[in-house]
């Protein structure tokens, strides 16, 4: 029996598994702190090496996900300082067919191999079979990424747009964006009101940050403590959960229009499952639908959830199995 072993590397913790074929075993994934490793100076292939030494496997083919910019073959994490390349996995896992990917081609390749229960539609549209599909990913950091189909298989390109500039059409985004360019610049980060700055964890901080200010009580909650305040029916969370969506929706709608996913758009990632029981009550369909010079936006395009943890890890089986 051949075997591969699949990483899923996220800002927090790495997810690793084994694969035979395109099918991850689900009883073999185990899961791993990054930030352990990273104090002791370690990184992907120690955990990768440890993983093995405990579960006793031996592969032939490693295949990573990675949460930041692939370029020549190496992968540089955006919230890690971990760096790795071909010559690195190998030389951990003893596998002579090796694979690094964005986390987000990992997503767009598992595309198609998830199962319909966990996807859950909360954008009604058509859904055209074979078709260019988008995947956007709200966790950690924010990134999307097309999903092209091609004739060995589809394609799906790098992308770091999670650090574009967040949308600003009203007065209140404006002050918004002004609001966190100085909350960063105070913090001694780049001062750039980029999308993730507003829709990743972080970002959902910062806009209770900002809600707080406009209500004359500042107050700096965590992106868990927003969400249960929500939960509990507080004023302040709910202003900062409209401005989530109403921003979600703006960037939604914008990619949609730039790629024209008529395969559908997938969102993934805790930020996404988060603030899914939220999207009807703020209007995230009414921000996506809105009128423009082109009428795609009021009757194309489905957008969906996927509710599935283990997605990259498929995606890494699949792309390791169509490889050369």
């Amino acid at each position: 029996m051949t075997l591969a072993i699949l990483a899923d590397i996220g800002g927090t913790n790495t997810r690793v598994a084994l694969a035979e074929g395109t099918r991850v075993r689900i009883d073999s994934i185990r899961r791993f702190p990054n930030a352990e490793y990273q104090t002791r100076g370690q990184d992907i292939a120690q955990v990768l090496r440890d993983y093995l030494d405990q579960t006793g496997a031996t592969v032939s083919g490693v295949c990573v996900a990675a949460a930041g910019p692939v370029q020549d073959g190496i992968a540089t994490m955006t919230n890690l300082d971990w760096v790795m390349d071909g010559a690195k996995l190998s030389a951990a896992t003893g596998a002579r067919k090796v694979a690094i990917l964005n986390d987000l081609q990992a997503q767009g390749q598992a595309l198609g191999h998830i199962p319909e229960a966990n996807l859950r539609t909360v954008i009604s549209g058509p859904v055209k079979a074979g078709a260019t599909m988008l995947v956007v990913g709200l966790g950690t950091g924010v990134n999307a990424a097309p999903v092209h189909p091609a004739p060995k298989g589809r394609v799906v390109p790098p992308s770091e747009c999670g650090h574009v500039n967040m949308p600003v059409r009203t007065e209140e985004d404006f002050q918004l964006a002004r609001f966190v360019e100085a909350r960063l610049k105070s913090e001694g980060e780049v001062p750039h009101a980029g999308v993730e700055e507003v829709l990743a964890g972080r970002g959902l901080a910062n806009l209770h940050a900002f809600a707080a200010y406009a209500a004359g009580h500042p107050a700096s909650l965590t992106s868990a403590e927003v969400l249960a305040a929500l939960d509990a029916g507080d004023a302040t969370a709910a202003h900062a959960a409209r401005l989530y969506v109403h921003i979600l929706g703006q960037m939604l709608a914008d990619l949609a229009l730039i790629h024209l996913p008529y395969g559908g758009i997938y969102l993934i990632g805790g930020m996404s499952r988060a603030m899914t029981p939220h999207f009807a009550r703020f209007g995230l369909q009414t921000a996506f639908r809105e009128d423009r010079r082109v009428d795609l936006l009021r009757k194309d395009f489905a957008i969906s959830v996927v509710e599935d943890d283990y997605a990259a890890l498929t995606g890494c089986a699949v792309y390791l199995n169509n490889a050369p």
